[in-house]
This record gives C-alpha cells, structure tokens and sequence, in this order.
C-alpha cells in the first residue's frame, strides 16, 4: 500500500535522494492496479496519495518534483476514462523515472573531464552519482588517491568506502569527519552529491557546510554533481530533517538536549563547480 511505501522512504536513509525519487514515483503505480467507479476518483486518489508520498520525505526536491509531475500532468490531461488515467499515468511514471536515471547517467558522465587523472580527492557522505562518475573515469584508466568522511550519525561514508575499495585505480581512506581539515590540504578537490540546489544554497548532508568552507580557505576547487532536476529556483521550500537523537548517542540524554539535522546549507558562493545532466557550471 501506499502508507506502507511512504514509510519505506522515511527510513531509506542511506539511499541518495535520487533513487528515493524513483521510489516514491514508481509507488504510484499502484494505483493503475486499482480499481475505480469514475475518473474523478481516481485522481483524487492519485493526488491524495502523491501527497502521502511528498510528506514522507519533504527535505528531498527531486522527490517533491517527481511525484508532483506525474500527479499534476495526469490531472491537468483531465482524462475521460479511469483505463485512459491509468495508461497515462504508467507513461508519466516511466518518463520520470527515466529522465531521472538519464540525469544521473549523464551528470556522471560530464564529472569524468573534471576528475584529474592521478588526483587525491574528498568526498563526503554517499552519492551515487559521485559513484557513476568515478566508476566511468576508472573504467577510462584514470587512478586516484580518495578520501571519504564517515558522515557521521549513521555513517553512510562507509557505504562510500566499501563501494571505491572495489574499484580498480581506486585507493581508498576513510576518515572522521572532523579530520577533513588535516587531509583537505593534501586534496586537489572536493567532489559531493546534492539533495538540491535551491536558489542560491546548496543543500546536502550535514558536514557539507564545514568542509566547503575549509576548503575554502585552503584553496582546494569544491564540485557538486547531480541532476539538473535537483536545481530549483521556485516552487520549494527545503525543510531541514530532524532524526532522533538516539542516532547520536543511543543512552537517555540526562539534563541536556541533542539535536541531529540531517542536512545543512552551504551557500554556493563556496563551490567553484556545479556538474550536471546539463554540463558543467562555474560559479
């Protein structure tokens, strides 16, 4: 069911907003299984379940703007028959997913001229666009030294780690998070992912903010890679995740709070590249 899906998103903490997106779009098409008396029906229920969707992860765009593309081109269509809303929402629901997918494939792809053959490298968290690309530039015989933040709580760097170890061309350190600023002088650049890009900051894994500002002022090139989808300009409004504090520290907090954003912004005035399906932006 559709409840049952938007839980799955909330908890798919380790996956990168991309594939959360295909998730949530591919969940609609459950409702083409269904069976409904009137077209009027069905798209209330599609709408009303493209907003279950959309609460269960509102902090992502690219979810926000798949879920609300195949709810409002099914119903701006204004279908006159429940198989003609079906048919096309299976059709909108394929020409997302696969623009997302292409988006990715090819953000990957325009990011391999930008990672330097022998290059010692810093990434943060997990994206898997960030791991396309360095799949496809090792796959080209490019090597590189890279070292990965443990992206502390829930340690999702490590997923970063164990994927580059078993590249070839790839030597792969990871570090805390807080040693970025010890390692960042020894890097020729920093390459992370992004949730979005919503006017003129940067959204993406907390820890984000920190490592372009250091790498900042040593003089270390920051490029975030990701779908031109990801960029919003109107439309959305980020709202930050809270996650429990348990995440943090698991024994009861006696006397004290403990917070645990799962994002933060980085205004993009720090980043000297945006690498996307679209090609690549300085900034």
């Amino acid at each position: 069911m559709i409840d049952e899906t938007a839980e799955e998103i909330r908890e798919m903490q380790t996956h990168s907003s991309s594939v959360v997106a295909v998730h949530a779009a591919q969940a609609l098409e459950e409702l083409v299984e269904r069976e409904f008396a009137t077209v009027e029906e069905y798209t209330r229920a599609l709408e009303r379940n493209g907003s279950v969707l959309r609460r269960a992860n509102p902090s992502h765009a690219s979810l926000q703007n798949a879920v609300r593309e195949v709810v409002d081109d099914v119903t701006d269509a204004d279908p006159d028959t429940v198989e003609a809303a079906r048919r096309l929402t299976s059709e909108k629901i394929d020409e997302v997913v696969s623009r997302i997918e292409s988006g990715k494939r090819l953000a990957a792809e325009n990011a391999v001229e930008v990672l330097e053959d022998g290059a010692t490298i810093l990434t943060h968290d997990y994206s898997s666009t960030v791991i396309q690309a360095l799949e496809q530039a090792t796959a080209a015989g490019k090597t590189f030294e890279i070292y990965v933040t443990e992206a502390r709580p829930r340690y999702i760097g490590r997923k970063t780690a164990r994927t580059l170890a078993d590249l070839e061309g790839v030597e792969t350190t990871l570090i805390t998070d807080s040693a970025h600023g010890l390692y960042l002088d020894e890097c020729d650049r920093v390459i992370v992912g992004m949730d979005c890009i919503v006017d003129d900051t940067l959204y993406n894994r907390v820890g984000t903010f920190p490592i372009a500002a250091t790498a900042a002022r040593l003089d270390v090139p920051v490029t975030v890679l990701g779908s031109a989808s990801k960029i919003v300009s109107e439309g959305f409004v980020f709202e930050n995740e809270f996650r429990p504090g348990s995440e943090v520290m698991p024994e009861p907090a006696d006397g004290f709070d403990v917070e645990n954003p799962a994002y933060d912004a980085t205004p993009v005035e720090l980043l000297e590249s945006v690498v996307t399906d679209e090609g690549r932006q300085e900034l």
